[in-house]
């Protein structure tokens, strides 16, 4: 078992070596063009021209493409299941070394892990060997995941070194079994999640699973996935990441590079128009809405990041005041939609 842990690098170190990474094998100019502006549907299928196609790697290439794509700034495997983020992992992999292989219980080696697991897609290229949904985990864990849907774990049935649980399912509108890895990585797996589709929506429609319905997200996995997407940013791991596997593949990741993007295609402003031809006639001032003295008995309505209405009123002519915003809103008013940022 590997239990050697690394020497850590100065935080000075750390942050010189991440930012190095990301400023290599950034989007040329132009590459996301012709997404601009749009929303729904047609930023989907503008996004899915623009990264597909990719290189498409052999499933056995990925073991040496792994150190370019997730190694820690020690250079050991990067690996999700037994990263602690902020303290020390219960072990650590060297690559190469230390890939499985036979295992018996964690930090026997490390494998591959697809996060939209492969037998959904029934082994296909080229989603089986597409590093944006592969990682380096421990062989062990990955096996306890096995083909679980992501969600978050209500009665708990085993538990990783690192906290990553399975159990039942504790999100609304699913009652099975799932697997919740730690707070720091689920928007990383989230935005795997939307990359996926976005990249395979010609083909998803085959896919089967619990967290997949007619080629897109479920209800349930979707509002899941976009709580994970707020509520764990891009991180400077994952746009070096991105970079990475763009000199690979030479593609994106865009919900790393746009992370709003995430909101216009399955979040509560999906489908509307873009609007930057309209007079900007309403606005959001210290959690006041602003708009024309004739627009007095227009309803409005505030939305989570989930696309949960909040609050609703009525504009009374001059302005309105909004519940303050403890994270990010939208106020929908007059076929518009405002962001309501948190103070």
């Amino acid at each position: 078992m590997r239990r050697t842990i690394p020497m850590k690098l100065p935080l000075s170190c750390s942050l010189v070596l991440a930012l190095t990474t990301s400023t290599i094998a950034q989007p040329p100019p132009g590459y996301y063009d012709p997404a601009m502006g749009l929303t729904g549907e047609p930023l989907k299928a503008a996004l899915r021209d623009i990264i597909s196609p990719h290189t498409i790697l052999q499933y056995s290439a990925l073991w040496a493409q792994f150190p370019v794509t997730d190694a820690k700034p020690d250079g050991k495997v990067w690996d999700i299941y037994s990263d602690v983020p902020g303290g020390t992992p219960p072990y650590v992999y060297t690559f190469g070394t230390d890939q499985c292989g036979q295992y018996d219980s964690e930090g026997d080696c490390y494998n591959r892990e697809h996060s939209v697991p492969q037998s959904w897609f029934n082994g296909a290229y080229p989603m089986y060997s597409d590093l944006h949904h592969m990682y380096p985990v421990d062989g062990f864990v990955n096996n306890k995941r096995g083909e679980l849907p992501f969600g978050e774990v209500g009665a708990t049935d085993w538990t990783s070194d690192n906290g990553t649980r399975t159990g039942s399912s504790a999100s609304p509108g699913y009652g099975g079994t799932v697997c919740e890895p730690i707070e720091a990585y689920k928007g990383d797996l989230a935005r795997s999640f939307f990359y996926m589709m976005v990249r395979y929506s010609d083909v998803a429609g085959t896919w089967v699973s619990p967290m997949l319905y007619q080629g897109d997200l479920s209800p349930w996995s979707e509002t899941q996935l976009l709580a994970w997407h707020v509520a764990d940013p891009v991180s400077p791991k994952e746009t070096a990441r991105n970079n990475a596997i763009y000199g690979i593949q030479v593609n994106r990741n865009p919900f790393i590079d746009h992370p709003e993007w995430v909101e216009r295609i399955w979040g509560p402003t999906a489908g509307i128009p873009a609007q930057a031809d309209r007079p900007a006639r309403w606005w959001i001032a210290d959690d006041r809405l602003q708009g024309p003295a004739i627009a007095a008995g227009v309803p409005v309505s505030v939305f989570d990041a989930l696309g949960r209405i909040r609050w609703q009123g009525v504009y009374p002519g001059t302005s309105l005041a909004l519940p303050p915003a403890d994270g990010l809103r939208f106020v929908q008013v007059d076929g518009r939609t405002l962001r309501q940022l948190p103070r």
